[in-house]
């Protein structure tokens, strides 16, 4: 699927968001305070946007996906950058050489998602950081209602119509497979993360969830 629409990728995400996808990714990053001569792996980095931004903090980046057609998108725009294709419960990273971790908008993606976060915590250096983007439904009665009918309605629209009708009917989907709040903090403490924030990101459409890797529990 993910190659199917990698084309048309980056337009379609400026285009649903209204382009505040770009800021939330920006937004993100400062909150793990990503800078120079930070070594950071975007797991599921798709066509390299948090790549982009980081390296343009100062930090060493390093994209993995699963999709060809994305890193190859990824390598042609964003060349002083590594990228690696590898599945995310088996990252061919070594231990504790990463200073942080990130993944925008594909935990709802995974099959296994305590098997990523294990993979994430051994990857991380002590005190790694961790930063996750992800989608998200207002609490809030009229706005939940008002982002319910874009989100199910005029994204998978205008997703057939620019792009790629079955991936665009999905997004909306496979909301459904993302725990909540809780049950990810529960899998996050056991893979062996602590200091766990969630907030969210304006108009409230995304949440931002960061931690940090518990030297304890991971026995480093």
């Amino acid at each position: 699927m993910f190659d199917r629409i990698a084309w048309r990728y980056d337009f379609m995400n400026r285009l649903i968001t209204f382009g505040f996808d770009q800021h939330w990714r920006k937004k993100g990053l400062k909150a793990v305070n990503a800078g120079t001569k930070d070594v950071l792996l975007d797991i599921a980095c798709g066509t390299g946007d948090l790549v982009e931004i980081a390296l343009s903090m100062g930090a060493i980046p390093i994209g993995v996906d699963f999709s060809s057609k994305m890193l190859h998108i990824a390598k042609s725009r964003v060349i002083n950058a590594g990228f690696i294709k590898a599945d995310a419960c088996l990252l061919p990273i070594k231990d504790a050489s990463v200073d942080i971790v990130t993944c925008g908008f594909a935990l709802r993606n995974f099959t296994d998602l305590d098997k990523v976060f294990k993979e994430m915590a051994r990857v991380l250096a002590p005190a790694g950081r961790l930063m996750f983007l992800e989608v998200y439904a207002p609490k809030n009665k009229f706005l939940k209602l008002g982002h319910s009918f874009y989100f199910e309605k005029v994204v998978p629209f205008i997703g057939a119509l620019l792009s790629d009708k079955k991936a665009y009917s999905y997004l909306p989907q496979s909301v459904a497979y993302l725990p909540p709040t809780h049950k990810l903090f529960d899998s996050l403490y056991k893979a062996g993360f602590i200091d766990l924030c969630h907030k969210t990101c304006f108009p409230n459409a995304a949440q931002l969830i960061t931690g940090v890797k518990n030297n304890y529990e991971t026995g480093i």
